[in-house]
């Protein structure tokens, strides 16, 4: 009697703070390569984000769901990676690249995760060529400078962008 393929999982961790449409790419076409993709939504110490955890993982799912896809799960984390995707019962982390200075920051973090857990592969994706400028950071310093970002985010995520702009204006004014 054979038995059952082990289910494929795997795990596409980002601050995504807002998601752009490079990160939807990247979702995309990492969904074809498991059965089950699980979108990591954490927070990077490093970074001062524009939405909260919260905020950011409803934008995500949001952004998921309209995606079409029924093999994608939004969760929220707070951990090392390599501990949150064997909490999930990943094999494998995707992660999109756009040139030469991620490469060169997602080796040496592969390499620093392989000595977490080496039972988990890491696949990198580059990002489609139109996407690969596309970064949040730079969509959210480009609108607040009051340039137009719907090039680089869905029209719901700019609608939310641009709400938090005004938002923090007016609070920074009162």
């Amino acid at each position: 009697m054979a038995t059952a393929p082990k289910e494929r999982i795997g795990v596409y961790p980002g601050t995504f703070d807002p998601i752009t449409l490079g990160h939807a790419d990247i979702i995309r076409r990492g969904a074809k390569l498991v059965d089950k993709l699980v979108i990591g939504v954490t927070t990077n110490i490093a970074k001062s984000p524009m939405f909260n955890d919260d905020e950011r993982i409803a934008m995500v799912q949001r952004e998921a769901e309209g995606l079409g896809l029924s093999n994608i799960e939004v969760v929220g984390f707070n951990s090392l990676l390599m501990d949150f995707a064997d909490a999930q019962g990943a094999s494998v982390v995707i992660r999109g690249i756009r040139g030469v200075t991620d490469f060169e920051y997602e080796y040496q973090l592969t390499g620093m995760n392989r000595q977490l857990n080496n039972k988990v592969e890491t696949i990198f994706l580059m990002a489609d060529v139109a996407l690969q400028p596309i970064a949040s950071r730079l969509v959210k310093e480009i609108a607040l400078y009051g340039g137009d970002i719907a090039k680089f985010v869905s029209p719901p995520v700019r609608t939310d962008v641009l709400a938090r702009i005004t938002e923090t204006a007016r609070l920074a004014r009162d």
